[in-house]
């Protein structure tokens, strides 16, 4: 790859991490354009030599964040992942955190290719989780269900005491 290509690459690497960031942080709605480049560090004007629309870059960015650090597979064991799911640390840094407990419910309004990106990682989640067979399958499901909804909830929670009751109360439920 020449050097201008490899920029390239770089470039929209960087413009695809910064958006994954913002828009777990702010939603898609509360970030613009010009600010996932400036987070990027590159100028507005060089948006559309990598993406065709914000919505092409949701995609994108939400399939990356995905697959390297927003999907949280961990060896399939649903303990392990509750254990670091229902942290405080994961409530107060969505930025960082699960798409589907701050953007999933954005996301089920939005158009079928950007609700496929996650439906297809819903699925592997699930399968990572269970060990086979339906009951296993119903348990994961529902267990990813309460964390992912207790977080949000631990999120929406102004009163510190009330937060951390709803992560330990969801840690309980699912056997933490």
């Amino acid at each position: 790859m020449g050097t201008s290509q490899q920029q390239k690459a770089q470039s929209r690497k960087a413009i695809v991490d910064a958006a994954a960031h913002l828009f777990r942080e702010r939603g898609v709605d509360g970030v613009s354009v010009a600010q996932v480049m400036d987070a990027a560090g590159l100028t507005h004007g060089g948006f559309p030599r990598h993406f065709a629309s914000k919505q092409d870059l949701l995609n994108e960015a939400l399939a990356d964040a995905l697959a390297n650090d927003g999907g949280f597979v961990p060896a399939g064991d649903i303990m392990a992942f509750a254990s670091q799911y229902l942290t405080k640390q994961h409530r107060d840094n969505p930025g960082d955190g699960c798409i589907y407990a701050t953007l999933g419910t954005e996301i089920a309004r939005g158009p079928a290719e950007t609700r496929h990106v996650l439906s297809d990682m819903i699925q592997k989640q699930v399968d990572a989780f269970a060990a086979g067979g339906k009951a296993e399958s119903t348990k994961a499901i529902g267990s990813w269900a309460a964390m992912i909804g207790g977080l949000i909830l631990a999120r929406v929670a102004d009163n510190e005491a009330l937060s951390e009751e709803i992560l330990q109360a969801t840690r309980d439920f699912v056997g933490v």
